[in-house]
């Protein structure tokens, strides 16, 4: 390493977040970059440890866990070569292995640096805030287009149905390769969990449709507005292509079956925040009064709920509350859950930063959930809700309060079975194949819902798959 006493002279500086009072006013992104001489002393923290657990996924709790990239990004070396200034050698060497790292690099939860060797007895590194740094060097300096351009072309044709972090980084790996791709996507615009998935101040929408912009320019086709199974039948793509991808992510949300579900006022989290986005790729990114007086309770205290307080808030909601069936996790780390692994440990979201500084008090209520919903003429009113233990609700404890609006942001329980069906696909193999020799399955479609590194490393895997069986030399 270029310094490797930089962890003992450089403190930690993460990317600075906008005051809670500023960010509530709009929906523009919340975190802006650091300059290029802080940023180089952030890389030079980078310890010449050895063994790196940060590039190497940890896997642990039965292997539903990991600690470190499960992408096995080339951490140590990008971080050196930052430090170095040699920023498109760094770029050449982060998308060996990440092919959309302005993605990343903005909304992973960053499990490498909790797995970094620096952050055993210290915070360690600024991972992904480097990655951020090296992938912007990388647009403003026109490398990325050249980087995507392939040698030639060999002939043949591959479809990818959806593009989420999968499609996409499938997409760009085989026409590297020489495949001619088409990408088809159902909404009306391409990026799936990017685009419509992840809220605007998190991940700038025109982050997602400057890369989209870069895919077509080396060759790679986009259709949207196309429901594959329903616009195009699956018979036709057989026909057109000779090998089809699904990367369709795990888009059937888990539901709550409880009287009254079917009242005005309750909506899945995705459809509320793809409703957000819109309006503002529609007006603008002000703050805008569409819950304006509205009472809101969102179910769910995952990422998406904490999505859906951040967004509720910049509407103008008058209260927020949030459900949390789990227990709260405890305030230091357990001896159960020991370095490398992911600290279990209560934090706030910043939705819920916000949510509470805007509001003055805890909006989330663990062990407890919805058992019932009433309203009138057809539109919510209120739920009743109880407490629970083992994730069943505790009789007696049952309480009504009034609501507008309920986000049920309680995950996803897999693909949607309807276009696995029309393809015949009944198995779905570790190695992306299936049991129809034309077709893959990748990302959360296959592994279930996951992080986009996830859907970025499975789309790279499913590429070289795809070549291998076309015998193209990778």
């Amino acid at each position: 390493m270029a310094d490797p006493f930089g962890f003992m002279k450089y403190p930690r500086v993460n990317n600075p977040f906008r005051k809670v009072e500023d960010r509530i006013k709009d929906f523009k992104e919340m975190q802006g970059p650091l300059s290029d001489e802080e940023r180089r002393r952030q890389a030079a923290r980078c310890m010449n440890c050895g063994v790196p657990h940060c590039h190497a996924g940890f896997f642990y709790a039965g292997g539903r866990a990991v600690s470190g990239c499960p992408n096995d990004n080339l951490i140590p070396e990008w971080n050196d070569l930052v430090y170095r200034q040699e920023d498109k050698r760094a770029f050449e060497r982060l998308t060996k292995t990440n092919p959309l790292p302005e993605f990343t690099g903005r909304v992973c939860p960053a499990p490498c640096e909790v797995a970094c060797n620096e952050a055993l007895n210290g915070q360690g590194i600024t991972i992904k805030d480097n990655e951020r740094f090296i992938i912007e060097q990388a647009f403003k300096h026109d490398w990325v287009i050249d980087s995507g351009m392939p040698l030639q072309r060999n002939g043949i044709k591959v479809a990818i149905v959806g593009s989420g972090p999968a499609g996409l980084s499938a997409a760009w790996q085989l026409n590297k390769f020489g495949f001619d791709v088409t990408v088809y996507e159902r909404d009306d615009r391409p990026g799936g969990l990017t685009m419509y998935g992840i809220p605007n101040m998190k991940l700038p929408k025109e982050i997602v449709a400057r890369r989209i912009a870069t895919m077509e320019a080396v060759g790679i086709k986009f259709i949207v507005n196309t429901n594959v199974g329903v616009d195009i039948t699956a018979e036709e793509l057989r026909a057109q292509y000779q090998r089809i991808i699904l990367t369709i992510g795990a888009r059937a949300a888990r539901d709550l079956a409880v009287p009254g579900r079917e009242l005005n006022g309750i909506m899945q989290a995705v459809d509320f925040l793809t409703l957000a986005t819109k309006q503002v790729l529609k007006d603008g990114t002000q703050a805008n009064k569409a819950l304006a007086g509205k009472k809101v309770v969102v179910i769910g205290g995952g990422d998406t709920g904490n999505d859906c307080i951040a967004t509720a808030v910049r509407q103008g909601a008058a209260d927020i509350k949030q459900l949390e069936i789990t227990r709260q996790a405890p305030t230091k780390r357990l001896a159960s859950n020991p370095w490398p692994q992911w600290p279990m440990v209560a934090k706030l979201g910043y939705g819920q930063q916000e949510a509470q500084e805007l509001f003055g008090k805890d909006l989330t209520t663990y062990e407890a959930t919805a058992v019932g919903f009433k309203g009138q003429n057809g539109q919510l009113s209120s739920m009743t809700t109880s407490k629970v233990r083992l994730f069943k609700p505790i009789p007696g404890t049952e309480q009504e309060q009034p609501v507008d609006l309920v986000l049920l942001a309680m995950g996803f329980t897999g693909a949607q079975k309807s276009i696995m069906d029309a393809f015949g696909i009944k198995k779905v193999n570790e190695d992306y194949t299936t049991n129809q020799d034309q077709l893959y399955v990748a990302g959360d479609a296959r592994r279930g819902p996951s992080l986009v590194i996830w859907g970025i490393h499975e789309g790279r895997m499913v590429a070289d798959q795809v070549a291998r069986s076309c015998e193209v030399k990778l």
